[in-house]
């Protein structure tokens, strides 16, 4: 489990196709260097977030990490277009004793976005964004959180027309994230807000007669009762 609050900027130093080493399984596996302010209480097997997909990791010096990457990572994420030399974001699973600055966050990546633009309004930047699935815009909405690529943030504006959503970065998190060095076109790893996504699965067998499905009894009536309600209004 993440917050979504970036904790550094790694860079990718090696990626390999197929990784016959102990370390790779036999699969894609990547390198990211210049992680050392994050690999202090580091071990084998431990969760890190990289670029909002959590990883495993399977072998560490003082300031590199090595991953591997599924192929459903590869398919779900941007993690397949990274290059030697880019940056990504990074972050540590959290702990209990942390305090709590952004919010709930998996690092299952739903889909992949794509940035339709990018504009500055006095020192804050203005991204607008198109999910390539938009079955999860459904799960977006003004004022919630969403994580872009490990980032926890405030959706400004969603256009289910044009199947877009916005958010903006204040300077700080310009300077603590990957999204400035980004342009348009560049995709972007979304995970939308579990939250939405757990109401849907309990709610919506209620509205279609799957009693069972959803769990009966307590959560029946409070359906109930809010259609009831509607109705009468």
């Amino acid at each position: 489990m993440f917050t979504g609050i970036v904790e550094h900027l790694g860079t990718v130093v090696e990626i390999q196709q197929l990784d016959n080493s102990s370390s790779g399984g036999g699969g894609w596996s990547m390198k990211v260097g210049d992680a050392k302010n994050i690999l202090v209480d580091c071990r084998l097997g431990d969760s890190i977030s990289v670029n909002g997909t959590c990883l495993t990791v399977t072998e560490l010096e003082t300031s590199w990490f090595k991953v591997g990457l599924a192929p459903e990572t590869l398919r779900r994420t941007n993690l397949g277009d990274l290059k030697v030399g880019n940056k990504v974001n990074l972050e540590r699973a959290i702990a209990a004793s942390v305090r709590f600055g952004g919010h709930f966050v998996q690092g299952h990546v739903d889909t992949i976005a794509t940035i339709i633009s990018m504009t500055p309004e006095g020192n804050s930047l203005w991204v607008r964004l198109s999910p390539n699935d938009p079955f999860y815009l459904r799960y977006i909405i003004p004022k919630g959180y969403i994580c872009l690529d490990g980032t926890s943030l405030t959706i400004c504006e969603v256009n289910d027309n044009e199947s877009w959503f916005s958010i903006m970065l204040v300077a700080y998190t310009q300077a603590h994230v990957i999204m400035p060095t980004q342009k348009v076109g560049d995709k972007v790893n979304v995970e939308v807000d579990m939250l939405g996504k757990y109401v849907e699965r309990i709610v919506e067998p209620m509205l279609f007669g799957d009693v069972q499905k959803a769990g009966g009894g307590y959560v029946e009536k409070l359906v109930k009762n809010y259609l009831e309600k509607k109705s009468n209004a």
